[in-house]
Order: structure tokens, then C-alpha cells, then sequence
């Protein structure tokens, strides 16, 4: 499940809590993913996943964004990991819980 391979590489890489569900109580700084999309071809599984960064400031959330990036880089080091290609990043600001944040939507391949 690309979801606990993702929670797992990101919580051990990252600095910063990651989770796959909005906590109540958020810290300042965190990020947050979901699989938004998925399949399956030729035994290869596929999935796109939406990596958020939340921070206190549009600038954090931004720094956090790259660090995020920088760290999905070496996804595919792991064994059961075939690709992860960003597909784009832009600023996603929260305006409903007015949190600034950047979101990062990648395609994996995974086994």
C-alpha cells in the first residue's frame, strides 16, 4: 500500500509530523498527504498522491514545500518504489482554516 510506504519514507526523512488526516490540534509547520488517484497496469501499481506543507507564514510553507520535494527525490531508492515524478507544486493556502500551505501532487509507480 503506497500509503504506508509513503507515511513510513516521509516520517523517517522529514523533520517535521507528517500525517494522512487534518489533526485537530495542528503544529505550525506539518505536512499532510492523500492518494487522490490510482490504478493498476501490467502488475505495476500507479498512484498520485497530493503532498501538502503547511506553515505559519506563506514563506515557511514554501521552504517546507522544497524540502518536501527535495525528500520525495529519493523515494526511489526503495526497492518497491518504480518511479515518482512530480506532476506540479503550487501555493494552496487554506483559506478555510486560514493556514498558508503548498501542495505538491506526484505519480508513482510503485510494486
Amino acid at each position: 500500500m503506497v500509503e504506508q510506504i509513503l507515511y513510513n519514507y516521509l516520517t523517517d526523512t522529514l523533520t517535521v509530523p507528517v500525517y494522512t488526516t487534518q489533526p485537530d490540534d495542528a503544529p505550525p509547520r506539518y505536512v499532510l498527504f492523500e492518494k487522490t488517484g490510482g490504478g493498476l497496469e501490467n502488475r505495476v501499481n500507479a498512484a498520485t498522491v497530493a503532498v501538502q506543507s503547511y506553515g505559519p507564514s506563506l514563506y515557511d510553507a514554501a521552504v517546507l514545500n522544497e524540502t518536501v520535494k527535495q525528500a520525495m527525490d529519493g523515494l526511489v531508492a526503495l526497492p518497491e518504489i518504480g518511479r515518482c515524478s512530480l506532476d506540479t507544486d503550487y501555493n494552496f493556502t487554506d483559506t478555510e482554516r486560514k493556514r498558508y500551505r503548498y501542495q505538491a501532487v506526484y505519480d508513482i509507480l510503485f510494486y
